[in-house]
């Protein structure tokens, strides 16, 4: 009789191949709107061309076939140059910040490179079961894909860079908000188990649906017990409304807000407000993939495009301060009622488009403060999965008892950080857990990121 664990590898193929196939589509959706000029511009170091980003997606794959699939014969090595990131036991690779100086491969080599790919990996994963590596392997290709899905919310903010409202997004109609939030929630202290709990997730028969193979980052386990003080949060991310009084009480000429690092980048780069916020004549305004809007007129939406020291400026001007890491998970997942973490702030219940505001949504921007009722924990905290990334203070480090589980990913950049959670309009429903650790650089801001703060 074969086990739940063997039964399990046995039904996985199916569930991965549906993905596969999914997640693949999506991306070529996103750059569908793209004209073929669009694909090789690459208008700031931090940002990627379109091109290299499908093309890398599809590199990525092509070293799982080099390493497991039989006499599979690499596509080309001048590929394999363009198309690496920042993995060093690849062999040698192209800087980043020079991914926009070549005009080859074209971009129909490109496109063309990916659909070989995907023909190879449509074989290989069907015919994996067999193999006493099935499971090490799917996982590897499961991997792949959460991979590629961290690179179509790539996609949207460098195509926002390049093009912002000129780029044709399949937008929906941005949803109005059921209710007014405002105020903060007082979370009990006590122990707390942080990070993702692995017992009982990766053995036995599978769920139905997408999530069919469990998955969580590395740098999101082992959970372990930590400490915390009483402290209260903001029920809701901090608005453009507010953000505004900030910058109309002059919040970026006032030294005693920043962090020295803060106050540097004011002075250097000319920071007076977040990107893609331009100023006509005396008032702000806000350009996002749907035109130029007046700052006021969006109000009652969440602040994005603001970097760490920008929120922590805010932050303390407000007489607040960030919350740690763990103050954000325990608000955003521990029921007071069951005494025990759930999935996510509403429940156990995957997302969906009445709970939280991510990329199947299809608004292509953040939705008002409130306007998804169903998502709220059950102390009234909103929009913690979906919309903006929200900063904390964490400093992005190994979780105790931290072990790698795949060489040059997550563990090389455990210096210099700062922890993001919960999601963005721009994040795959699938991808997104509570205890989901993102992590940049606290001067960036390209990304969609904002902030709640807490005391």
């Amino acid at each position: 009789m074969s086990s739940p664990i063997s039964q399990a590898i046995e039904q996985k193929p199916r569930p991965i191949a549906d993905l596969y196939k999914s997640v693949r589509a999506r991306t070529l959706e996103i750059v569908a709107p793209l004209e073929i000029e669009d694909y090789v511009i690459q208008t700031a170091e931090f940002m990627s061309p379109p091109r290299w980003h499908i093309g890398h997606t599809s590199w990525f794959f092509e070293t799982v076939l080099q390493k497991f699939q039989p006499g599979y014969r690499t596509y080309s090595e001048d590929f394999l140059f363009y198309f690496n990131s920042y993995y060093e036991g690849f062999g040698a690779r192209i800087e980043r910040p020079k991914r926009g100086t070549r005009s080859r491969p074209t971009v129909a080599e490109t496109k063309k490179y990916r659909a070989h790919i995907d023909e190879q990996m449509s074989r290989f994963i069907q015919d994996v079961s067999s193999r006493d590596d099935a499971d090490a392997i799917l996982k590897i290709v499961r991997l792949g894909l959460e991979h590629e899905m961290q690179h179509q919310e790539l996609l949207v903010y460098d195509i926002k860079h390049l093009l912002c409202d000129q780029f044709d997004a399949p937008m929906k109609a941005v949803p109005r908000s059921t209710e007014s939030v405002s105020g903060m929630v007082e979370i009990e202290g006590g122990l707390f188990e942080l990070g993702y709990d692995c017992t009982g997730k990766d053995a036995g028969e599978p769920p139905a649906g997408m999530r069919a193979l469990p998955f969580a980052w590395d740098n999101e386990k082992p959970q372990h017990k930590v400490w915390l003080e009483d402290f209260s949060i903001d029920r809701a991310p901090v608005s453009n409304g507010e953000y505004l009084e900030f910058i109309n009480h002059g919040g970026y000429k006032d030294f005693r807000w920043w962090y020295s690092a803060g106050w540097e980048k004011v002075n250097t780069e000319h920071w007076q407000a977040p990107l893609y916020w331009e100023q006509h004549d005396t008032e702000w305004m806000i350009r996002d993939f749907a035109g130029l809007h007046r700052a006021s007129d969006k109000a009652n939406e969440p602040v994005y495009h603001v970097s760490f020291l920008e929120a922590s400026a805010y932050a303390k001007w407000a007489g607040k301060r960030l919350p740690t890491e763990a103050e954000w998970e325990k608000a955003a997942t521990f029921s007071s009622s069951l005494n025990s973490k759930q999935d996510f702030p509403w429940g156990n219940a995957e997302p969906d488009e009445s709970r939280g505001n991510l990329f199947e949504n299809g608004l292509w921007s953040v939705a008002p403060t409130g306007a998804f009722p169903e998502g709220q924990t059950a102390r009234g905290l909103h929009q913690m999965i979906g919309d903006v990334w929200e900063w904390t203070t964490s400093d992005y480090v190994p979780y105790p008892g931290f072990k790698s589980e795949f060489d040059e990913y997550n563990d090389k950049w455990f210096v210099g950080q700062k922890v993001l959670r919960g999601g963005s309009f721009a994040t795959p429903r699938i991808h997104i857990r509570s205890t989901y650790r993102n992590f940049f650089h606290p001067e960036e801001r390209w990304m969609i990121a904002g902030f709640r703060c807490a005391k």
